[in-house]
């Protein structure tokens, strides 16, 4: 359906692609993976057109309608939200338009009615919108916006009023209601809460057409993908498998190279050693010139360098008193513009134990984040009780927590301003561990990506000597590599854990209990979090 035949690329003097392939046959869900920066949304702005290549070809099946969800959602303004959504359904949203003009024109009793042309056109639009299924659309579009969060209540809003987050979702619906023939996804969890994530996996499984995603998502990837391809350093590599085939093969894979590796080097010095020891004596100039010959024309196995990741290892921490959090009969309320009160949660009551690795869960807009400021003393309580234990010292990391770093300052200066007593060394060994080395240190927060922001403020918190960790969404931004590195990391923390994640492996690797927001009621389950998926049945 879609082929990239033998394509190079280059921006500069960085080569992107050396001379590789890329086929997406119809019908086929493939996984694309791959470092940051490697060339994943390259492959995307190719097959749009966006980008072209140095050498090579880009070929897709006349007629194939190719759908492309990107981070970049541009200009929404104008529109409601359906309207919008709508909108994305291109040529038959068009249609639809023409034919509500036509039926005002011929509902009008003042007006001079329809031409018999334009009565023609009328019933020639009227058969190909619902031949495409023109009206269902709108129902469609209303589907959509509600299995991605935005209900009924939002639909009419104008979307120049929604947050950058929100608009995502909405230009994801767009794609979703175009229902193309391929349809190109470039991280589309990275604003959705669990229920959207949910929704959208059953969607898109249930999706007849080709589809190329990344996502940072492990099990939301594995679940969906029955295909891999690989981009890094300069090659575009297949595997037959899902996620977890892939990363088994590619261990497979590197393991032969190496052995290869070291059986060509291993040749390569026994040949040196030969050319060094007779290169001088004529008796043996044929055999040195016919080995030096040789040589050149054997193809020299590179090994691929090792992939950066976050490396990180906690300190040994202070122990703290075994209740690390005691909160009664707890409740918060949060004013409306109007005066009135929008109630989160109440009467509520906890214990959190020393060495608990909790994860909140609920539905959006349950209250998981507001009870996590609550406990981290961000705002105050409206009943009830909420305390600390005794020797506790929390760190506290929110999806918003990169709007307090100062964006006029480098990544060294926001690390060391908030490590007074640190040396230069012991910081600049802390970015590096965040994957910050050399003069990347001195890039000023303006200029970086949400992932660099979220590795910024982690290392500030996890350098400190906290041993109650809090964490609303850590993982948004984060690479699958690096995402499993914090997880390796949280593992080993010999302290306390509450955590709000929409990563459900993640979850299931780290949680030894759930605290369950429901209907501004607390369900404790005992458990990890498949013990609560087996519980709850969701």
């Amino acid at each position: 359906m879609i082929n990239l035949s033998n394509i190079k690329l280059s921006h500069g003097d960085r080569v992107i692609f050396k001379n590789e392939n890329f086929l997406i046959n119809d019908g086929e869900k493939i996984g694309l993976v791959g470092p940051n920066g490697a060339g994943k949304t390259t492959v995307f702005r190719l097959i749009m057109g966006e980008e072209h290549p140095d050498e090579g070809s880009v070929s897709i099946l006349p007629g194939k309608v190719v759908g492309y969800f990107s981070q970049d959602v541009g200009e929404m303004r104008g529109k409601t939200a359906l309207e919008e959504v709508l909108s994305g359904a291109g040529g038959i949203f068009e249609i639809g338009r023409q034919l509500t003009d036509l039926e005002h024109r011929m509902a009008d009793p003042e007006g001079e009615g329809l031409t018999d042309d334009e009565m023609d056109r009328y019933g020639e639009l009227q058969m190909k919108f619902q031949s495409h299924g023109g009206y269902e659309l709108e129902s469609n579009a209303e589907t959509i916006l509600d299995g991605l969060g935005i209900g009924r209540d939002r639909w009419g809003l104008p979307v120049d009023i929604f947050s950058g987050g929100w608009k995502m979702r909405i230009a994801l619906a767009k794609i979703l209601l175009l229902n193309p023939d391929v349809l190109l996804i470039d991280e589309p969890t990275n604003h959705l809460d669990m229920e959207s994530i949910v929704w959208l996996e059953s969607w898109l499984k249930n999706f007849k057409g080709s589809l190329v995603m990344t996502s940072h998502d492990r099990e939301f990837m594995t679940r969906i993908c029955k295909k891999t391809i690989e981009v890094a350093q300069g090659s575009i590599t297949t595997y037959n498998g899902d996620y977890e085939f892939y990363l088994r093969e590619r261990e497979i894979r590197r393991e032969q190279l190496m052995a290869s590796y070291k059986r060509q080097q291993a040749m390569l010095a026994k040949e040196e050693e030969f050319i060094a020891r007779f290169a001088a004596r004529a008796s043996h100039a044929a055999q040195v010139q016919s080995r030096i010959k040789t040589l050149e024309k054997i193809e020299r196995i590179i090994l691929p360098p090792e992939q950066k990741v976050m490396k990180f290892n906690f300190d040994e921490i202070k122990r703290s008193g075994e209740i690390v959090v005691e909160f009664k009969d707890l409740a918060k309320t949060w004013p409306n513009p109007d005066g009135t009160g929008h109630p989160v949660f109440s009467g509520i009551t906890g214990t959190v134990v020393r060495g608990n690795k909790i994860a909140v869960t609920g539905i959006n807009g349950a209250g998981k984040s507001t009870l996590l400021k609550v406990i981290t003393g961000q705002t105050g309580v409206t009943a009830g009780s909420c305390s600390l234990g005794s020797s506790v010292n929390p760190g506290y990391f929110s999806q918003y927590s990169s709007d307090i770093l100062n964006p006029g300052k480098t990544i060294y200066q926001e690390v060391s301003d908030r490590m007074p007593m640190a040396t230069m060394g012991y910081v600049k060994n802390l970015l590096g561990a965040f994957q910050f080395s050399g003069d990347e240190t001195d890039k000023k927060i303006s200029i970086l990506s949400g992932g660099e922001k979220s590795r910024v403020i982690l290392a500030t918190i996890l350098a400190q000597p906290v041993n109650f960790l809090v964490f609303d969404e850590p993982t948004n931004h984060l690479d699958i590599a690096s995402r499993e590195v914090l997880l390796e990391a949280l593992t080993d923390f010999a302290g306390t854990i509450m955590i709000v994640s929409h990563d459900r492996y993640f979850l299931k690797h780290l949680v030894n209990r759930v605290f369950e927001i429901d209907h501004g009621q607390l369900n404790v389950y005992e458990g990890d979090y498949n013990y609560y998926l087996e519980k709850t049945g969701h």
